[in-house]
């Protein structure tokens, strides 16, 4: 039997950030831009990286996020350094954005660069201001190339970060295919949402369903959260954190699931029970081979599944709870609360 591949991990945004700027800070506090440079992560790991395009005191790196689907694997991270007037100062070039709208841990008006990438980058100044016996008083300029374009393919325009990406990452790696990202990227549409006045929020399996519900109940963008698969990653984040309503729509292949009990509904994960839809139905449905076939032998069957989610759901948050089930063109099936 082959043994399957172990995937490989690569690095964040802020990785390269933070590599690029040790690279321009050398040029300018030594003379010479180096063409490699190694970078101490957070845990402790020290990745080397290959600097690119080096022009004055700007240098590049092209981020390899290993076998992860990230889209901004194989864009130019380019950081250019300058003098302050005093202590660190971060820009943000073409291709990194700035934020519009409380709750992300950067503040208004700042450019998207997180609390760990500046740190990191923090850590360098000092660093080779020591070396160099020099002030640290560095304004750094992060841009990402082509950046403005991948941020179209993320939540940002959501997150109400604007003109570009964000510089991500708190331990500097990217690992393949994680739930982390996307958890992670729930929890800060929760937390916009919530900084916003935001008391109705709604989490959808897909895009179908997301534009049946935010046209539904009129919601704006920013109260629309990327669920996906991850229903126990955004409920157990609304326990901590409540507001006064949630929706979850989704197809019914999905929210079956979630009637059920499960709360992560990737199909590698968890699976339709046929028996319990029997059961629910009243009516043999183990032959059926998706959840939709079952809806279309006992239409009734949705609303059941419709009810058994919303009850599923109100066990895990304090909320006013309703749930949409669509079909795959997008025509509501049930609507439960």
């Amino acid at each position: 039997m082959n043994e399957t591949p172990k995937l490989r991990r690569g690095w964040t945004t802020g990785a390269c950030a933070t590599a690029a700027c040790k690279a321009a800070l050398t040029g300018m506090w030594g003379g010479t831009v180096p063409d490699r440079v190694t970078i101490t992560l957070p845990r402790g790991e020290t990745p080397m990286f290959e600097i690119v395009n080096i022009a004055g005191h700007e240098a590049g790196v092209i981020k390899d996020a290993g076998d992860d689907p990230d889209v901004t694997h194989g864009a130019e991270i380019r950081v250019r350094v300058a003098a302050s007037k005093g202590g660190i100062v971060f820009r943000a070039g073409e291709g990194v954005g700035t934020v519009t709208k409380p709750g992300l841990p950067i503040a208004v008006g700042e450019p998207a660069i997180n609390p760990v990438p500046r740190a990191m980058m923090d850590e360098v100044v000092a660093e080779l201001a020591a070396e160099h016996a020099r002030a640290p008083d560095v304004e750094i300029t992060v841009s990402v190339v082509g950046g403005v374009e991948l941020a179209g393919k993320t939540w940002n325009p959501r997150l109400g970060i604007e003109g570009g990406l964000s510089i991500l990452g708190t331990t500097g790696i990217v690992r393949p295919f994680s739930c982390a990202a996307w958890i992670a990227s729930i929890h800060r549409g929760i937390d916009v949402a919530i900084a916003s006045g935001q008391d109705h929020v709604a989490g959808c399996t897909g895009a179908t369903s997301e534009r049946v519900v935010q046209a539904l109940h009129g919601l704006p963008d920013h109260a629309m959260l990327d669920m996906g698969d991850f229903a126990g990653g955004m409920l157990k984040y609304l326990r901590r954190h409540p507001v006064a309503r949630v929706t979850v729509g989704g197809g019914i292949g999905k929210l079956s699931k979630l009637a059920q009990g499960a709360m992560d509904l990737h199909s590698g994960r968890s699976q339709v029970d046929f028996g319990l839809l029997s059961d629910w139905a009243g009516v043999n449905l183990s032959e059926c081979n998706t959840a939709l076939e079952a809806v279309e032998r006992v239409p009734s069957l949705a609303g059941v599944v419709a009810g058994r989610a919303r009850a599923q759901v109100m066990s895990m948050i304090d909320a006013q709870v309703d749930i949409v089930v669509i079909d795959r063109a997008g025509r509501i099936l049930a609507h439960d609360g």
